[in-house]
């Protein structure tokens, strides 16, 4: 489905430490929004739903709603650090386009 580079790992996990009680898991999902039309969202949950795919990457537990998998089949999550500041970077092969700020996509 989709994996996270060891970097993303650490400062998922570091992330995950801040959060007691409710890190349990990184949900992925993709929703409408943005200026291409679909954003990524990241959040930590420790609850899945029934139809929840689960599954395990460079040791950080991973939630994927069924629509949202639809367009994270190939992604690579990283964590990058620069003069501009730092953030999670998405890295989606199935995006056709995406927009100035690298928020969003379109496929």
């Amino acid at each position: 489905m989709l994996t996270v580079t060891p970097k993303a790992s650490e400062k998922i996990h570091d992330l995950m430490r801040e959060t007691p009680g409710e890190a349990e898991a990184l949900r992925v999902r993709v929703v409408s929004g943005g200026c291409s039309g679909l954003s990524y969202g990241l959040n930590f949950e420790k609850d899945t739903a029934p139809d929840d795919q689960v599954f395990e990457t460079n040791g950080v537990r991973i939630i994927v709603d069924p629509r949202s998998a639809l367009y994270l089949e190939g992604v690579e999550i990283d964590y990058v650090e620069g003069l501009q500041g730092s953030g999670f970077k998405i890295a989606n092969p199935n995006a056709k386009s995406s927009c100035g700020c690298g928020e969003s996509f379109k496929v």
